[in-house]
Order: C-alpha cells, then structure tokens, then sequence
C-alpha cells in the first residue's frame, strides 16, 4: 500500500456541495498535511476519535494527527446525504488499510456518522466528525 506524503498540497478545494465533502476530507487527510485537513472543519468542530468519548479545539487536531501519523490514505464512500438547509447529516463508509510505519498490518473501517455545516463564505466544513458513527 502507498504511504502518504506530507510533501503534497491539497488538489480539491472547499466544496459548495455537501455530497463532495467527504470527498475533500479524503483528499485533504491524504496529503498528511494536518493544516489542510484542519481546513475542513469548523472552528466549533468535534470529532469523535473512539466511540464514547468527543474531543475539540487543539485536541481534534491532534487525534486527527493520530491517524495521519499511520502514513495510510482513507478512502471513502458516501452512502447518503440529507440536507435542512445550511446543515447536512453525512452517511460514509470509510477504510485505511495497508502497512503502517512499524511494518505492522492496519485495517480500520467504519460507517461515519457527520454533520456538515455551509459556512458564511458557502462551503461546507465537518460540525461533527464521527468516523465510527454506528458503534
């Protein structure tokens, strides 16, 4: 499995669409650029990094730096997207596989659970982050 590379910038942009979201967030997490992937959140943002327990602010970041740190891409597929207005719920399934850096063998999946939000400048950002949405 390729690894990651924190060396590339980000070749899809903020979307106007909330069913291309998860779709910027895969991008943005495979460059391994923590900067680019923060980008796709809110300033007010959660994110769930183990079911049962929320965390925000710098520690959202660094969760995220968690599995960034495995060097693996994601890859996603939305399964549905519901929209009121400026929020959208975000049903995806998610999967990292391949060999971390310690040789070790990963596979981690799951069913996300997330809630966008369209933001004043019209581009949707994560509100909620629950990768493991239905556990």
């Amino acid at each position: 499995m390729t690894h990651i590379s924190s060396h590339h910038t980000p070749t899809l942009a903020l979307t106007t669409d909330p069913r291309q979201h998860p779709a910027v967030f895969a991008n943005r997490f495979n460059t391994g650029d923590p900067d680019s992937l923060a980008e796709v959140y809110t300033d007010d943002a959660v994110f769930v990094p183990e079911p049962g327990s929320q965390v925000a602010g710098p520690a959202l970041r660094a969760a995220n730096a968690d599995f960034l740190a495995l060097g693996l891409p994601i890859r996603v597929s939305p399964r549905h997207t519901y929209v009121a207005g400026d929020t959208a719920l975000l049903i995806v399934d998610w999967e990292i596989e391949g060999t971390g850096p310690d040789g070790t063998p990963i596979h981690l999946t799951g069913t996300a659970t997330d809630v966008a939000r369209r933001d004043a400048d019209g581009h949707w950002r994560y509100i909620i982050d629950n990768p493991f949405g239905t556990a």
